[in-house]
Formats: structure tokens, C-alpha cells, sequence
């Protein structure tokens, strides 16, 4: 009698010891993901200062004026949800009739643009003769702090 009560003893330890250190590895590799997880993930606002590109477009028109100038009108628009962003260099491209490239310009705007908000812009450049078209590219911005 003594024997079989040391046997389901014995049985009963090691299933309890089992069952106790299975249910502590889950727990543990739970914690581990949630910790790799929180280490990988970026606040909105991290992301927007890291990659200002992402969140800023520029638009625009072009238009002769009486003395030959092109005048471009454009607006730079900031997407991002928490972060300003200030001076901004803008490129401007300038194609011909068949789509080649004749020149190329770079125009700084010295401005603050807060989240969500745009802000309107005048240019003038003496374009090449053969111009035709007028692209713009937003190629640096400054998050502000």
C-alpha cells in the first residue's frame, strides 16, 4: 500500500511540475513578444520626423508673364498628423515639348507648415526658350522641433 501511494505521489508531482512549467515558458514567451514588439514600434511622430518626404507634396501651375519670366504658383501640402516641418527646397524641372529635360532649379521656401496645414508659394525663373512644362518635387524639409 505504501509503495502505490509513493507511486501516485510520485506521478502527481511530476504532472503538477510539468503543468506548472509549461504554463511559466507561455508566460514567458508572451512577455518576450510583447517586449520585441514595443522595442519595434515607432510613435507616429518618430515616423514623421524620420521621413519628412513621405508627408510633404507640392502642386503647382506655371504661366508666361509680360516680360518673359515663368511664374510658377505652387502649393506645398504637409500630410503628416503631428509634426511641422520648415524650410523646404523645392525642385523645379523644366521639359520640353517631346518630354526632355532642359533644366533644372532649386527653389528654398523659408517657411512653417504645421500638421494637416499648406501654404501657397510664387516663383520666377527665366526658363528656357523651349519649355514647355514645368514639374515640381519637394526634395528636403526640416522637421520642426
Amino acid at each position: 500500500m505504501r509503495l502505490l501511494f509513493s507511486f501516485y505521489t510520485v506521478i502527481l508531482l511530476t504532472s503538477m511540475c510539468m503543468f506548472c512549467s509549461c504554463d511559466f515558458v507561455e508566460k514567458n514567451k508572451e512577455k518576450q513578444k510583447k517586449q520585441s514588439y514595443e522595442a519595434s514600434k515607432k510613435t507616429i511622430e518618430e515616423i514623421e520626423r524620420e521621413n519628412p518626404l513621405r508627408f510633404i507634396s507640392v502642386n503647382g501651375k506655371d504661366k508666361k508673364n509680360i516680360i518673359g519670366q515663368t511664374v510658377v504658383k505652387g502649393t506645398i501640402i504637409n500630410k503628416a498628423t503631428t509634426v511641422a516641418y520648415k524650410n523646404f527646397a523645392v525642385k523645379v524641372s523644366f521639359y520640353s515639348k517631346t518630354g526632355a529635360l532642359l533644366e533644372e532649379d532649386e527653389e528654398t521656401i523659408m517657411e512653417q507648415i504645421g500638421p494637416g496645414d499648406e501654404f501657397e508659394f510664387k516663383s520666377k525663373f527665366f526658363a528656357p526658350r523651349d519649355a514647355e512644362e514645368v514639374k515640381l518635387k519637394v526634395i528636403s524639409a526640416k522637421p520642426v522641433k
